[in-house]
């Protein structure tokens, strides 16, 4: 006899897209950083804490998801901005590289609080990358809902410190005010079919390849392939394109929390908030250096390594008339670093700590 097909709880349903939707509206009225991204995992959590009712989003929810934010990556590289540093290479590559390194080390003291292995305080910790990392980290090993909290808390803290940063301490020349958003890429027959393409073309390419997290990483290499092609040069992945993808991963760890997770991540948020103040700073010093080696102002360089909020980073740049094609690429290499960089450092955490 063949089992019966489980009946769809369609109140269970209703009640859950219900709180991601609500949850979702009032961060975005709020002004948060990935309103949709933490709207889903907040949506999604209250519902799996405060329903008896079950929810269980199918695989390739996920796999969406994270092709989708692959492919918004991926659109954003563009080869011209990044041969523009001419002989800034070396400089920005170091820096960047020794940011990253230096953030994962203080990443480790979370590791204080037990039950955090080595792949998720360095994935909760690294600088920049904050939407990459929570969609692979469940694949590479490490702990989704702690690296979702602490990621965007960086990301918000950031938020919060730059005005201040660029008011008080970098003085940009001109007296423009803060830009807090860039306008949202539109709506266009191109751009979807190039997020098509490269969502499909990304997921097959990635598996081919065997690729660690390959809906993501695959998207991300055949997105920034088609956006080299004239027809699909300044296409962009749609804005309400995106927002899917980010409510479809945030929805996605949001369902695996427990009161005993909460209760763990809640314990290591003074050490988080330290870890996060200190990498905030450093990279912060690393920009003055930068400065000094590259010739850029200090604010542009302050701007380039700041670790998170990519978006609104470069709208300040744009709004104090600072170097955007500088802050570009420095924030662009930085990225694409991490991305590459976390399949083999969590392979080798695994390995080192097994």
């Amino acid at each position: 006899m063949t089992s019966r097909p489980r009946d769809i709880d369609w109140t269970a349903w209703a009640l859950f897209v219900a709180a991601v939707a609500v949850t979702s509206t009032v961060l975005s009225i709020g002004g948060f950083p990935s309103p949709l991204l933490f709207g889903g995992l907040l949506g999604a959590l209250v519902f799996a804490l405060g329903s008896p009712r079950e929810v269980s989003l199918p695989r390739w929810s996920f796999v969406a998801g994270q092709a989708i934010i692959g492919v918004t990556i991926g659109a954003m590289v563009d080869v011209g901005t990044l041969v523009d540093l001419g002989g800034d290479w070396p400089a920005v590559i170091v820096i960047s590289v020794v940011t990253l390194v230096l953030s994962v080390v203080a990443g480790q003291a979370l590791r204080l609080h037990g039950g955090v292995s080595a792949v998720t305080a360095s994935f909760s910790s690294v600088a920049g990358g904050a939407s990459g990392m929570t969609a692979i980290a469940h694949d590479l090993g490490a702990d989704d809902r702690v690296v979702t909290v602490i990621q965007y808390l960086r990301v918000l803290i950031v938020l919060l410190a730059m005005p201040a940063a660029v008011s008080v301490v970098f003085h940009p020349d001109g007296g423009a005010g803060l830009a807090t958003a860039v306008a949202a890429p539109r709506w266009s027959v191109d751009a979807l079919a190039y997020t098509a393409l490269a969502v499909v073309g990304g997921v097959l390419v990635g598996r081919l390849l065997r690729l660690p997290s390959p809906a993501l990483l695959g998207a991300l290499l055949v997105a920034a392939a088609l956006a080299a092609l004239p027809v699909f040069g300044d296409v962009q992945v749609p804005a309400w394109l995106q927002g899917v993808g980010y409510v479809l991963i945030g929805a996605q760890v949001g369902l695996r929390f427990t009161v005993a997770s909460l209760r763990a991540i809640g314990r290591m948020l003074p050490t988080a908030l330290l870890v996060i103040v200190f990498i905030i700073g450093s990279c912060a010093a690393f920009g003055v250096l930068l400065a000094d080696l590259t010739g850029v102002s200090r604010l542009d360089a302050y701007l380039a390594t700041t670790p998170g909020g990519l978006y609104a980073v470069l709208a300040t740049a744009a709004d104090t008339g600072g170097n955007v094609t500088f802050v570009t690429a420095v924030q662009l290499i930085r990225l694409l670093l991490v991305l590459i960089a976390a399949p083999l450092l969590a392979r080798w955490l695994t390995r080192r700590h097994s």
